[in-house]
């Protein structure tokens, strides 16, 4: 992405995006639709989260404010969990990433980076297509180049940022001003050279998600083994050539993401525009349910097209970035849901923290009564945020439910969330519950007995702020896969972060604690991680705060 200004593809997005351009008054009575049926069971991919980039070298760091509307998860907030930063080529510029980037990463998001340029001692120039002054990275600093990275992991970490992956090139396929790759050098690179980057790599971030620059890393063991996260671009993407058939084939253990975009267009002052700004969601939803993304990251997060305008309010394409990213938390697991139960109307399900998240978006210009089923699970009641014309992100009226069903009103040309507390039937086992302070390795942590309301003989509390941790070790599961992992903790105040392995690897960086409101009242948090058949072990480890006093893990399928 080129800063501030229009790509040439804007005008093809203009083209084949269809918005809804006229408003007309809700009808007294709501259309009927077809049942949406939410299987809590039909698991598809774990959500690592929702952001932007911050690119101060091009637009400006955020705010102090702005960073806390970006990654704040309160009123007024947009709850993003993902942050994309910059690798300058030049390293004397790297620090203008940290402040943003060490405030995401306390509001407990992950970060990640990715280079435009490699440093120019590192590039020469070549004919592409008759520009003799494209540039390329040149094939005898490859090695170098991988230091390079290696480099900007290292200042980050120094500097309290630990990042959750890198990326080798920003765009190889539309390098109009930056450096060219082709298919074939990206895989030279992910073969020969990925494998050295101390981080998890992302590759090859396509401008428009062509499978021809991924196809040869996923064909390739060695290139697949080095690679991490599949990243592209949606630039243009039909939502038919979302769908990947070859990464499910051959990507088993990797992610995907889709680290940027803006949809559906880059014009002045757009960010408000209604309903155009519900295409957005509509973007977000076949991002989710036809590509199976497990990140969503847009372009400038303040910007005039952005999820944040630039006084630092939330704009209502970023109201329909929040109906997603405030209620579909990190490590929440899409589940199967009727997608398009009648025409205009898309549905999306999630389940984590104990929690069923469904997504509707209509948009239509009359308001759906839309009745909905849950199946392996129940819930009581559900609460509502809606998102239209008039509304950004507003509580609505609680539904009850009633034999595992309930019927909501879909207003018209609106996203609506429904956040639901699940019952102990949820399609769930009862899991093992593994205590903190006996059978497991504590270092930096010692077992307590001061506060009241631990289950057990006691409950662990870290004693330093950085590098403590709880090890399990003795976690059995019969069956491998992706498993539940339900911590029972106490914090008075504030947030704090663990990081957590599996079987030595790390699996989530900085995922956050809540406040309970005092250290004699429990809560709960579930995250998901994947687990071998057999023993495994389990550790947290603390990040820069000394982390919530931990009384249990729960292991349970999911």
């Amino acid at each position: 992405m080129i800063s501030g200004v229009k790509k040439s593809l804007c005008t093809l997005l203009a083209c084949i995006t269809v918005l809804s351009v006229m408003m007309v008054p809700t009808p007294p009575k709501a259309s009927a639709a077809n049942d949406v049926t939410v299987n809590l069971s039909a698991e598809k991919q774990v959500i690592r989260g929702f952001g932007g980039i911050n690119l101060p070298a091009w637009a400006g760091d955020l705010a102090a404010a702005q960073r806390e509307t970006a990654f704040g998860n309160g009123p007024n907030q947009l709850g993003f969990s993902v942050l994309r930063i910059y690798v300058d080529d030049n390293k004397n510029n790297w620090y203008k990433e940290v402040e943003t980037a060490k405030s995401a990463v306390a509001h407990g998001a992950i970060v990640f980076a990715s280079p435009w340029n490699p440093p120019g001692d590192m590039t020469e120039t070549f004919n592409h297509n008759g520009d003799t002054s494209a540039k390329r990275l040149r094939y005898d600093k490859y090695a170098a180049y991988a230091q390079h990275l290696n480099d900007f992991v290292t200042y980050m970490k120094n500097n309290g940022v630990d990042l959750y992956a890198i990326s080798v090139q920003n765009e190889p396929d539309y390098a109009h001003t930056w450096t060219w790759w082709t298919p074939a050098e990206m895989l030279t690179f992910m073969k020969n050279n990925a494998g050295s980057i101390n981080c998890r790599v992302i590759a090859p971030e396509s401008f428009s998600y062509l499978k021809n620059m991924s196809d040869p890393i996923l064909n390739d063991s060695q290139a697949l083994a080095n690679m991490d996260i599949l990243g592209a671009h949606t630039y243009g993407t039909s939502f038919n050539d979302f769908p990947y058939p070859l990464f499910k084939q051959k990507g088993a253990g990797k992610e995907l993401w889709m680290t940027e975009v803006y949809y559906p267009n880059s014009d002045n002052n757009s960010a408000n525009r209604w309903p155009e700004a519900l295409e957005v969601a509509y973007h977000m939803h076949n991002a989710m349910v036809e590509a199976d993304f497990q990140a969503y990251v847009w372009w400038y997060i303040r910007r005039q097209y952005g999820p944040m305008n630039e006084d630092g309010t939330i704009s209502k394409r970023g109201d329909s970035m929040a109906q997603f990213s405030k209620f579909i938390r990190p490590g929440y697991v899409r589940v199967d849901a009727t997608k398009n139960p009648n025409t205009n109307v898309y549905i999306s399900a999630y389940k984590g923290d104990n929690k069923a998240v469904i997504v509707a978006i209509n948009k239509s210009t009359s308001a759906v009564s839309q009745n909905f089923v849950l199946q392996n699970g129940t819930a009581s009641s559900v609460s509502t945020w809606i998102t239209d014309a008039s509304r950004k992100v507003a509580s609505g009226a609680s539904v009850n439910v009633s034999n595992r069903s309930f019927t909501a009103q879909l207003p018209a040309q609106s996203v609506t969330t429904f956040v639901a507390a699940l019952g102990n039937d949820s399609g769930t086992d009862t899991g093992t519950t593994y205590e903190a302070e006996t059978g497991t390795t504590l270092t930096n942590a010692a077992a307590e007995t001061t506060n009241s309301g631990y289950i057990g003989t006691g409950y662990v509390n870290f004693t330093a702020s950085t590098d403590a941790s709880i090890q399990w070790s003795s976690v059995y599961c019969a069956i491998a896969g992706t498993k539940n992992v339900k911590f029972r903790y106490a914090l008075e105040t504030g947030t704090r972060n663990l990081d957590v392995y599996v079987n030595g690897s790390k699996v989530i960086s900085n995922t956050a604690f809540a406040a309970t409101g005092s250290w004699s009242t429990w809560g709960e948090k579930t995250i998901q991680v994947p687990m071998n058949t057999g023993t495994n072990t389990v550790k947290v480890v603390t990040t820069g705060t000394e982390g919530p006093n931990v009384d249990s893990i729960n292991v349970s399928a999911q």
